[in-house]
C-alpha cells in the first residue's frame, strides 16, 4: 500500500483569507514596537547636540559630519538588512538591528569626543536603517491581505511616535541628568527588548514556507494563530513567488511610467530631506535662539507627535477625497507653515506657545504629506511592477538606488 498523500497548505492564501487574530496583532505590536525604539534612536543626537555644544567646546557646524555618518549607516545598514532579512529571516534581521542600534547607542553614552561619536552614530544608523524594513516586512507577513496596509501604517506611524516619546523623556532627562543619562536610557531600553523579542517573535510564515526544514515549525506557528494545520502538512507561498516580487527597478521607467517615476522620487528626496533636516538639527536651532533645552527637546516631541495625528488625519482624508487633493494642499500647507516659523520672531523669555504649534503644524503636513505618497505609488504603478516600485519608496536603501 501506498503512504497516503500530505496535506499541502498555500500559506499566503491561508493568512490572506483568514481573519486578523488576536495573536497575529500581539507580533504586529511587537514589531510596531522595535520602530518606537527605533525612531527614538534616530533623533536622539537631536536632544543631545544643545548639552554637548557646551560640554566639548564645539560648535553646530562640527556636528555636520556626524549627522551625515548617521544617514549614510541608514543608507548602509538597509540593503545590508534587507539581505539578511532574505537570507536568514526578518526575525533574525529585525532582532540583530535592534540590538546593533540599542548597543551603539548606550556605548555612546562613553565617548568624549566627536570622532568616537561620529564612528559610534555611523554603526547605530545601519541599525536603525535595517530595523524599519524588517520590521514593515514581518507586519505586512503576519497580516492577511485586507489588513496589511492598516499594519504597515501602524509599523511606519511609530517613527515619528519614537521621536514623539523620546522628546518627552529628554526634556526630563537632559537638565537634570544629562546628556550621557539619555543615551544610556536609549541604548538600555532597545536592548532590553531585543531580548523580549528573541523570546516572544517567531519568524515569518510566510519565510518559513519557503524552507522544507522549517516546516515544522511553521506548522506549530499556523496553529497558534488559529488554523489547524496537521503536524506533517507540506507548504507553499505562491503569491510570494510571482514575477511581480522580482521586477527590475528599471521597469519603473519603461514608457508611461518615467515621468510619474520622476516626480515620486523628486518628491520623496524633498519631503524626507526637509523631515530628516527637523530630526538631526530642531533642537540646536532652538537652543541658539537662546530657548532652554527641555523646550527645544519639548519641541520637537510635539514636530513628531503632530506627525504621528498627520497619518492618521490624512488616511481618513485620502480615503473620501483621494489623494490628490489632500496630497496638493498639504505640500503647499507645510510650505507655508515652514515659512511661518522662519519669519516668527523668537525670543529667549516669550511665550513659545506659538512657536510649539507652528512646530506641530509642520510636523503634522510633512509627515502626512510623505506617508501619503506611498499610496500614491501604489495607485500609479500597474500591478506587475507594484510591488517593486513601493518596496524601492518604502526602504531607506531607495535612496542608494536613485
Amino acid at each position: 500500500m501506498g503512504s497516503p498523500s500530505r496535506t499541502v497548505v498555500d500559506v499566503g492564501a491561508l493568512l490572506d483569507g483568514s481573519a486578523w487574530s488576536a495573536y497575529q496583532k500581539l507580533l504586529t505590536m511587537l514589531a510596531a514596537l522595535a520602530v518606537i525604539f527605533d525612531g527614538f534612536d534616530i533623533q536622539i543626537l537631536a536632544f543631545a547636540i544643545p548639552s554637548l555644544l557646551g560640554e566639548w567646546q564645539v560648535t553646530r557646524s562640527d556636528f555636520a559630519p556626524v549627522v551625515a555618518l548617521g544617514l549614510a549607516g541608514m543608507a548602509c545598514g538597509s540593503p545590508l538588512a534587507g539581505y539578511c532579512g532574505d537570507r536568514f529571516g526578518r526575525r533574525a534581521a529585525l532582532i540583530g538591528c535592534v540590538a546593533l542600534f540599542g548597543l551603539g547607542t548606550i556605548a555612546t553614552a562613553f565617548v568624549n569626543g566627536l570622532a568616537g561619536l561620529a564612528v559610534l552614530r555611523f554603526l547605530t544608523g545601519m541599525g536603525a536603517g535595517g530595523a524599519l524594513p524588517n520590521a514593515s516586512a514581518l507586519t505586512a507577513e503576519f497580516a492577511p491581505l485586507r489588513r496589511r496596509a492598516v499594519a504597515v501604517k501602524l509599523t511606519i506611524v511609530c517613527v515619528p511616535l519614537g521621536g514623539m516619546l523620546g522628546g518627552l523623556i529628554a526634556a526630563r532627562v537632559l537638565p537634570a541628568y544629562g546628556w550621557r543619562a539619555l543615551y544610556a536610557i536609549g541604548g538600555a531600553a532597545p536592548l532590553l527588548f531585543a531580548l523580549v523579542l528573541w523570546r516572544v517573535l517567531p519568524e515569518s510564515p510566510r519565510f518559513l514556507a519557503r524552507r522544507p526544514a522549517s516546516w515544522p515549525r511553521l506548522a506549530r506557528l499556523l496553529n497558534r494563530m488559529g488554523h489547524a494545520v496537521p503536524a506533517d502538512a507540506t507548504f507553499e507561498e505562491r503569491a510570494g513567488r510571482s514575477g511581480a516580487d522580482r521586477v527590475s527597478l528599471r521597469a519603473l521607467f519603461r514608457p508611461g511610467l518615467a515621468r510619474d517615476t520622476a516626480g515620486l522620487w523628486i518628491a520623496f528626496f524633498f519631503c524626507l530631506a526637509s523631515i530628516y533636516l527637523v530630526f538631526g538639527w530642531l533642537p540646536a536651532m532652538l537652543t541658539a535662539q537662546g530657548i532652554n533645552v527641555a523646550t527645544a527637546s519639548s519641541g520637537l516631541a510635539v514636530y513628531n507627535f503632530g506627525g504621528v495625528l498627520g497619518v492618521l488625519l490624512w488616511t481618513v482624508l485620502m480615503t473620501y477625497l483621494g489623494s490628490r487633493g489632500p496630497m496638493l494642499y498639504g505640500s503647499l500647507a507645510c510650505a507655508a507653515s515652514a515659512l511661518a516659523l522662519l519669519l516668527a520672531p523668537i525670543q529667549a523669555q516669550d511665550d513659545h506657545t506659538w512657536l510649539i504649534a507652528g512646530l506641530f503644524v509642520n510636523g503634522l503636513l510633512a509627515n502626512a504629506v510623505q506617508t501619503s505618497m506611498f499610496a500614491l505609488a501604489a495607485h500609479v504603478y500597474p500591478t506587475s511592477v507594484r510591488a517593486s516600485s513601493v518596496r524601492a519608496y518604502a526602504t531607506p536603501d531607495a535612496w542608494e538606488r536613485c
